[in-house]
């Protein structure tokens, strides 16, 4: 399949370069510090509320991480000059779009992974629920697979890495932001911006341990429509 040949090429490209892991370490440092202070910390606390406070934490630097990882994908291919290589090549836009994810969801699995010590910590000093784990991280891989797809529509959109990262952290926020206009409009606007919200109205059942279709279809959704609209970009760019 091209897309992995593409996905290779990029992720080896995080896995070579310093900025990658300077990304990784510092996010998964901030996080680490969030997790000591305010899911560790305080009064005791049962292990469901840790683990819960700890998913919570983590989403939001999953889509931080989403942010830095994604705006390299395509605005860096336009500002080196490299996008009409790719262009030249036999590829398709889809290809191209769906090999760059592909290689950013792989190292921001990667940073999912480094936090796993985290839950371990919990198990030291009470009982977990793997369950719980399994449907935290699931929460945690959906929201970041439909943060970095926005971000890939971003980085499509940019004519630099700066600017890339600016336009999908601006695309982020309103996402995340949509359940206050559901809570500030009438029906049926206030369910259709609460049905779009990306954090609030999905994201809470896996940080509880809850597995709901509804979240599950909603992230994928998000995920397929930013990659079709950043396919659709390419397409445009390519017949200029």
């Amino acid at each position: 399949m091209k897309a992995l040949l593409i996905a290779r090429r990029e992720l080896s490209g995080y896995l070579r370069t310093l900025s990658g892991y300077v990304v990784i370490a510092v996010i998964l440092a901030l996080n680490g510090l969030f997790f000591n202070a305010y899911a560790l910390g305080g009064a005791s606390k049962r292990s469901a509320e840790v683990l819960s406070q700890f998913f919570y934490y983590s989403s939001g630097f999953t889509v931080v991480a989403s942010v830095f990882i994604s705006m390299r994908l395509l605005a860096e291919e336009r500002q080196t000059g490299t996008l009409p290589l790719l262009y030249s090549s036999p590829l398709r836009d889809r290809d191209i779009v769906l090999g760059k994810f592909l290689a950013g969801f792989a190292f921001l699995s990667l940073y999912v992974l480094c936090t796993l010590y985290m839950p371990v910590l919990v198990l030291v000093n009470g009982k977990v629920s793997l369950g719980h784990v399994a449907a935290g991280y699931l929460g945690l891989l959906l929201l970041g697979s439909a943060s970095l797809a926005v971000g890939t529509f971003g980085s499509a959109l940019a004519r630099n890495q700066l600017l890339a990262a600016i336009t999908s952290a601006v695309m982020l926020v309103a996402l995340i932001l949509c359940w206050l206009l559901a809570r500030i409009t009438e029906q049926p606007l206030s369910d259709v911006f609460s049905a779009m919200s990306l954090w609030n109205q999905h994201f809470p059942p896996f940080q509880s341990g809850l597995i709901h279709v509804r979240d599950v279809v909603y992230y994928v959704v998000v995920t397929y429509v930013a990659l079709f609209a950043a396919t659709r970009v390419l397409e445009a760019r390519r017949w200029r």
